[in-house]
């Protein structure tokens, strides 16, 4: 134990990554209850994409603390998850076994530039603003879709959006999962996203909102995953290119970002600023995303949540495999979250969409080269119901900008590569 995950010279013990690690699962526990039922919008098997959402998790997590030793843990990206269904699928009409072959094919692509490095390139050549904004603009479509979900915001034929009645049925039950979810978590109650939806599904049984079948357990035999469901006639597309890449680029930043964010405060990155075995990291999150895909969910990424364990005293890989561990456990827990309903799911995405919000105080806004692009690439995601929009509409608008104020040593040449793509994708549509 000592010798594969250095417990002493992190000064962590056995029991702290014990607690770190079931902190870790109870604060992104939430993903199996949205996961499903967010898929399961696109016609994929509700169960099967459980059993799926919970080996990937486990298999990505444990990758992570053998491979590089730190408490991370993985499991589908929110965001990831919604381009998948509405996006992708719902919007533009790909099959759902399409969008797993470009989840897959992302993955594969993943570990090569892992492996080689290049994702420092990737990174450098996208402007920090952007990054940001690509963050902030997930955020509120995530949040959009949370309200949409409950039935709170309607399409209205006159406002193009509307507020439908909220005082009974599913918006009036996820406004109150709303209130306690935002009190549990400001509370700082360990798992308060999960505990929020469990809470809020058992106040819908007297409601009439959550249905429980004749029979009910807790436990049973998980179902079995949608295995290599891939399907490849499509994707010599300029439209695939455009969902393969935002798979890839959101992929990228969001495991950068919260390798980052937790080793920094895990006191893990050394003199240099460098994540010790980023590498390794970066290669257990693509194995994660590969055989997520190949299972039958969206793509799997590395989870901000981990901080909380981190909190609860996490150094090591240790506690990753408590929580690769009690991923596995929860497999045969598919009866109590398929009882979930989509009023009791709402709140987790409003409130993941609030966090995901925060990285707007970052973005420079007084430079308007910089935060006009930003500013698209925040609003166009929520209002065109695609992140992929967002991202393409981004970077037009930032080389456009840059190029006609003259400074054009702000272009990185991929930026410009990816600008030039945009463009004539656009023309073709057009014409």
């Amino acid at each position: 134990m000592e010798k594969l995950f250095k417990l002493r010279e992190r000064q962590s013990t056995v029991s702290r990554e014990l607690a770190a690690g079931i902190t870790t699962f109870l604060t992104m526990a939430y993903i199996l209850a949205v996961n499903p039922e967010m898929l399961g919008k696109t016609g994929m098997d509700a169960g099967g994409v459980f059993t799926a959402t919970a080996l990937a998790s486990a298999i990505a997590t444990l990758a992570m603390a053998l491979l590089a030793n730190l408490p991370v843990a993985l499991a589908p990206g929110m965001g990831l998850n919604a381009f998948f269904t509405y996006t992708v699928v719902l919007g533009m009409g790909y099959s759902w076994q399409l969008a797993l072959t470009a989840v897959f094919l992302e993955g594969i692509l993943f570990i090569v530039i892992s492996l080689f490095n290049v994702r420092e390139l990737i990174i450098k050549a996208i402007p920090p603003n952007l990054k940001r904004a690509v963050a902030v603009g997930i955020g509120l479509f995530i949040c959009l879709i949370g309200f949409s979900n409950a039935g709170i915001v309607v399409n209205n034929t006159g406002t193009i959006v509307g507020l439908a009645k909220i005082t009974s049925g599913p918006p009036l039950l996820a406004l109150v999962g709303v209130v306690i979810t935002i009190v549990l978590y400001s509370n700082r109650v360990p798992g308060s996203i999960l505990l929020g939806i469990f809470i809020t599904t058992l106040l819908g049984i007297p409601m009439g909102i959550t249905s429980l079948p004749e029979h009910f357990t807790f436990f049973s035999l998980p179902s079995a995953p949608l295995f290599a469901k891939f399907e490849f006639s499509n994707i010599i597309t300029f439209e695939f290119f455009a969902v393969f890449f935002t798979f890839l680029f959101v992929d990228i930043f969001d495991t950068v970002g919260t390798l980052v964010g937790v080793a920094t405060e895990a006191g893990l990155i050394n003199r240099e600023g460098d994540i010790p075995r980023v590498k390794q990291a970066l290669l257990a999150d693509a194995i994660g995303t590969v055989a997520g895909a190949a299972l039958g969910t969206s793509t799997v990424t590395s989870y901000v949540e981990s901080s909380a364990g981190v909190a609860a005293g996490g150094r090591t890989g240790l506690a990753s495999i408590f929580t690769g561990l009690l991923f596995i456990a929860a497999l045969f827990m598919w009866p109590v979250f398929s009882i979930v309903p989509g009023a009791a799911t709402a709140p987790a995405l409003i409130l993941v969409g609030f966090l995901m919000m925060q990285s707007v105080t970052e973005i420079d806004f007084r430079d308007p080269t910089e935060g006009i692009p930003a500013f698209l690439t925040i609003v166009m995601m929520p209002f065109s119901y695609s992140i992929a929009q967002g991202i393409v509409i981004g970077i037009v608008s930032y080389v456009l900008l840059k190029a006609l104020t003259l400074r054009l040593k702000d272009i990185s040449p991929i930026a410009l590569v990816l600008f030039l793509f945009f463009v004539f994708w656009f023309f073709i549509k057009l014409v």
